[in-house]
């Protein structure tokens, strides 16, 4: 499970760096799932299932919905429209789907040779972080989706039509 850690760690830092680094906002939310995918490895190499599982569903999933939606809200017009067929050509994927395969490489990998999680780590479960998250840390908790909120509703405004136009 270390060459799984690695080789994870290694996809994370080249995708988040991607995502920094380009100037495509189509490209650099690809970019963003696959290090969000990376991490949820990561997680997965060490012991922590279920916060692999939590970095998949809510972050790679609900947020980078979310993402897109604002992104897709935020160019209306037909110009945009023309751009994003041409963001979505083949060549767009190549970067992210690369590294998507290295990291279900080494998935499949470690399914196939049974190799489990470095000795002394344990699984955390669901009660574990429940417990976690909203005990100590339920007022971050609460911050952050109010925080998420803020930005959706601020996409929504930026992104409508006036009557006048």
């Amino acid at each position: 499970m270390q060459m799984a850690f690695y080789v994870s760690a290694l996809v994370a830092l080249f995708a988040t760096m991607r995502v920094i680094s380009t100037r495509n906002p189509i490209h650099g939310l690809l970019y963003l799932v696959i290090s969000l995918l990376a991490v949820a490895m990561i997680f997965f190499a060490v012991g922590a299932p279920f916060a692999g599982a939590l970095e998949i569903i809510v972050y790679a999933g609900a947020i980078m919905v979310l993402f897109v939606f604002a992104v897709m809200m935020l160019n209306l017009c037909e110009k945009v429209i023309q751009q994003e067929r041409a963001w979505t050509a083949l060549s767009v994927w190549v970067g992210p789907s690369v590294l998507a395969a290295a990291l279900l490489s080494q998935l499949a990998y470690s399914l196939v040779t049974g190799e489990l999680p470095a000795a002394g780590l344990h699984g955390v479960g669901a009660k574990q972080v429940g417990i976690a998250l909203y005990g100590p840390y339920l007022l971050c908790v609460e911050l952050a989706s109010l925080l998420l909120l803020a930005a959706l509703v601020a996409a929504y405004h930026l992104g409508r039509l006036d009557e006048k136009e």
